[in-house]
């Protein structure tokens, strides 16, 4: 016998009609986990020294600083070989060629010239490609369009995973201002409406808290108009805004710490991915240097995994190993407890963790994300979960 309510059917209506436009409205602001891979990495270089043999050069000088000072790094030798074969095939994931503070002021000229020959060098070479061009604060507003508008001229169709940087936010009408150049940069260049998409660096402290005291993060992002892919934070720029010296400054300064978890909090659930920033202690010089900067390094990069930050900047080709070995290890180390978990939640089977369908999405996208950078290979997970990457992809996303 069907068990009765006794609540009349226009209650339900009434309620369901109350709530549509707030239902459109978190459909629309937090739409999960985006489809697609996450690079583990930003390599940032200076548009002056960028040319189409860039990559090639990148690889060359890690290959030779793994193979002079591997064993520092400390690795498992099945790690140290995936650091090696991910060096000789993808050393660099996202590139961005920086036109902001790692290019300075040669004047207009000098800056056209850099646009289009950068443009025309452009190549393939790695999977995302980008540039950062210069902020939409009052003195440099106009250069910054300028770079933008000569560089997509040269370069015609961008490749897939071209990403745009806005740098040192410190009004959120300069998001949404960028947001409509972008999209007149689309019609002047007859480019896909919608296809420029843009991060934005959080690296001033009015980037986190607005001058009326509201948390300006969230607000940055409803201004992108859809357009924010990430936001990137800024270690350096950001921990000298906020008066601490220059020795202290650190990916790990408990001021770092709060506004990243403030980046959290603002994009959960929003589809805008997050990156922390870099370490400027360079692995170059004698063994020692390099060892001891290669230590740093690793830490440092295990600490953002481990606290949901899954991508980062590298400033050297020297950084390259010790980021693939960290990023690597922390796959490796967590691949068999999130795949038996996985597995148990799949298959309803109790065992030790009773996990959420929200845990479930997690679990299933950390398998994700280390199948994407080569952390760990598609066959070890099939045999550990029983999931091909189909299923995983449905777990991440919570489609049924």
């Amino acid at each position: 016998m069907e068990a009765a309510g006794r609540l009349p059917a226009d209650v339900y209506a009434r309620i369901d009609a109350r709530l549509a436009e707030a239902d459109a409205r978190v459909a629309a602001q937090y739409p999960g986990e985006p489809a697609g891979r996450q690079p583990v990495h930003t390599v940032y270089v200076p548009a002056h020294r960028y040319h189409v043999g860039l990559v090639a050069e990148w690889q060359e000088q890690a290959l030779a600083v793994l193979a002079e000072h591997g064993d520092a790094l400390g690795a498992e030798p099945d790690v140290l070989e995936r650091v090696r074969a991910k060096l000789a095939e993808q050393p660099i994931e996202d590139l961005r060629i920086d036109f902001e503070d790692g290019y300075g002021h040669p004047g207009d000229d000098a800056e056209d010239a850099d646009a289009v020959r950068a443009a025309r060098e452009l190549g393939c070479a790695t999977p995302f490609v980008g540039i950062r061009f210069k902020s939409f604060e009052a003195l440099t507003r106009h250069r910054g369009i300028r770079t933008l508008d000569l560089f997509l001229g040269a370069l015609g169709d961008p490749p897939p995973g071209f990403v745009v940087t806005l740098p040192k936010v410190t009004a959120i009408e300069q998001v949404s201002a960028a947001a409509e150049v972008l999209g007149e940069l689309e019609k002047a260049h007859g480019l896909a409406s919608g296809s420029l998409q843009f991060e934005v660096q959080i690296e001033t402290a009015q980037s986190v808290l607005a001058a009326d005291g509201t948390v300006a993060l969230p607000r940055i992002v409803r201004a992108a108009d859809g357009r924010c892919s990430g936001l990137h934070f800024g270690t350096y720029d950001y921990s000298a805004a906020l008066g601490i010296s220059g020795a202290y400054q650190s990916m790990d300064h408990p001021a770092a710490d709060f506004a990243k978890q403030f980046m959290q909090l603002a994009t959960a659930g929003t589809g805008v991915r997050l990156s922390d920033g870099s370490t400027n202690r360079l692995p170059v010089g004698d063994a020692d240097a390099v060892r001891g900067a290669w230590a740093e390094h690793l830490r440092l990069v295990r600490r953002s995994l481990e606290r949901g930050f899954y991508q980062g900047w590298d400033l050297h080709p020297h950084q390259l190993p010790s980021r693939f070995a960290a990023t690597y290890a922390f796959f490796r180390d967590g691949l068999p407890a999130a795949a038996g978990r996985l597995r148990d939640y799949v298959r309803r089977t109790e065992g030790g963790v009773l996990d959420e369908p929200a845990t479930a999405s997690a679990l299933a996208t950390y398998l994700l994300r280390g199948l994407d950078c080569g952390a760990v290979d598609h066959a070890e997970v099939a045999t550990l979960t029983g999931l091909d990457r189909a299923a995983l992809d449905r777990l991440a996303r919570r489609l049924p």
